[in-house]
């Protein structure tokens, strides 16, 4: 690889504003606010609407839309129109 033309890789904290839900992993981003972290020191805190913490699918709370149902709502109501 060439030197410097790659972007730091540094820790950074990512806060999701839905749950609250702080992680802290390695990424390219960075940000001017900054956040004391568990083990005592000071990263950049990116903030993100929704994250796998917040997220219906990863949390379980996901509903499914009856679209069967509402084809066949849809179908009786209309059945007549047009005869």
């Amino acid at each position: 690889m060439r030197a410097g033309i790659h972007p730091e890789y540094k820790p950074v904290v990512f806060r999701d504003l839905a749950s609250g839900e702080m992680f802290l992993t390695r990424s390219t981003v960075g940000s001017g606010k900054t956040v004391e972290w568990e083990d005592g020191n000071t990263y950049p805190v990116i903030d993100v609407e929704i994250s796998s913490a917040s997220h219906p699918f990863y949390t379980g709370k996901q509903r499914i839309l009856d679209s069967a149902g509402r084809v066949e709502k849809f179908n009786q109501r209309f059945k007549n129109f047009g005869r």
